[in-house]
């Protein structure tokens, strides 16, 4: 298994591009699956979680053609059913959680789609039930096998229907978007997440064809259409990488810019961290982070403790409230970490309060953060990674740290993460890889 030793106490100086957006990469790669024609995506990130998906695609009989880095082409002319059965699909589909997003796409084309229960980040119960009861409305016929775990659903043509989801997924919008761009009449789609990886993937499949109205709203309408066309798309920085950075630059007391972010996109992530104390000129399509001494936590009007929280968009994105948590640790003031949507997702804080952070982890949902304000450095420790976001959290703190830490399990942060070690090092960073 892979680790990272860091050496701690260097800043950074340079520019760094954000990768592709992760989380809209796995959405649009699984709609190449709706049309026999040539799609050609660029932009992609190739990490861990992203060519895995690519992989089980080219099992599926997809032909994928890397035409550069981040650039690739997919022509679904001749899918091959029969591997959905097989013990490799259901290993390869248990691995992923990205692949739930294959079943849309599946259904609606060819009238069936399966996967066994899909894995990913141990952050807390996160159930399938609104892409399932979703896909049943639209005239599916849904069945699941508790022995093996093996969800499956089955039915052409698909009906237009109104349903409203029981909660703001993104991936199970995703997924009754996939099924409903072809299926008979119009389906309105209530309480619809509209996160920008949900509106990249609306906007890729009206430009296959498609009609969707009411992008980046939360009541999306659907027109069916009977074919979707190729074409070409491109995905949008990822904006938990670009906060990430924001909070490694201003604990590490950096000079980063990072360059092309789409800050149209970022909705309140810049506020956020501007809140945390951390200075950030924004100039054209670039956010520049300048080194600083000290940031000071922002209060409430009335004086009181600044919270942050999760929220569905265009509130703060939970994949971030790691990095909120561990930049606060050498802030001056006090805040309150709010994480509402995972329960298991703020326990990697231990690491952190070994290391020296002062943090009362209240209950699994919040943690109060003291501020050290760089009167006290964290020292190096050896951890592990138990997910990506935290695992990134815990490479951010170790690098502001005294002495040489290692962190274990990085195939974490490789999922979601593309060469970050090479990056950071090239701005300054020491960090070493072992495989």
């Amino acid at each position: 298994m892979a680790y990272f030793e860091i050496e701690g106490g260097f800043s950074l100086k340079g520019e760094l591009t954000p990768q592709g957006a992760k989380n809209e990469a796995l959405q649009v790669i699984c709609a190449v699956l709706l049309t026999e024609e040539v799609v050609t995506i660029t932009n992609i990130p190739e990490i861990r979680d992203v060519l895995k998906l690519i992989e089980l695609l080219e099992k599926l009989g997809v032909k994928v053609n890397r035409i550069a880095r981040g650039n690739f082409t997919f022509q679904a002319d001749h899918v091959d059913l029969d591997f959905l059965n097989s013990s490799e699909f259901k290993k390869m589909g248990a691995a992923l959680r990205g692949s739930i997003m294959i079943v849309g796409p599946l259904l609606t084309r060819f009238g069936k789609g399966f996967i066994p229960s899909p894995g990913g980040d141990k952050i807390g119960r996160r159930r399938l039930d609104t892409h399932f009861e979703g896909f049943i409305q639209l005239g599916a016929k849904f069945e699941y096998q508790a022995d093996t775990q093996f969800y499956q659903v089955t039915g052409k043509p698909l009906k237009a229907c109104s349903m409203l989801l029981d909660e703001a997924s993104v991936t199970g919008t995703a997924n009754l978007v996939m099924a409903a761009a072809m299926a008979e009449g119009k389906t309105e789609i209530y309480n619809a997440a509209c996160e920008p990886y949900l509106q990249q993937l609306c906007l890729m499949l009206n430009s296959m064809g498609a009609k969707i109205a009411g992008i980046g709203s939360n009541k999306l309408t659907i027109e069916g259409v009977d074919h979707l066309t190729g074409c070409n798309h491109r995905c949008l920085p990822d904006m938990i990488e670009i906060g990430s950075f924001i909070g490694m630059a201003a604990i590490t007391q950096s000079d980063i810019v990072l360059k092309n972010c789409r800050i149209d996109m970022l909705g309140i992530i810049p506020k956020t961290f501007q809140r945390l104390g951390i200075k950030l000129n924004i100039v054209g399509d670039d956010i520049h982070i300048p080194a600083q001494d000290h940031y000071e936590i922002d209060t409430f009007i009335d004086g009181s403790i600044l919270t942050i929280s999760d929220q569905i968009w265009p509130g703060f994105t939970p994949d971030l409230i790691s990095i909120a948590l561990v930049t606060a640790t050498q802030a001056r003031g006090t805040v309150l970490i709010h994480q509402k949507m995972f329960e298991s997702r703020l326990f990697f804080v231990d690491n952190l309060i070994d290391m020296g952070a002062q943090i009362i982890l209240c209950d699994p949902h919040r943690a109060t953060v003291i501020g050290l304000d760089r009167r006290t450095r964290l020292k190096g420790i050896t951890m592990s990674s138990p997910d990506i976001r935290a695992g990134v959290a815990l490479l951010i703190a170790a690098m502001s740290a005294k002495g040489k830490s290692t962190i274990k399990n990085i195939e974490q942060i490789d999922r979601g993460y593309e060469r970050i070690d090479e990056r950071l090092n090239a701005l300054g960073a020491r960090i070493t890889r072992f495989e």
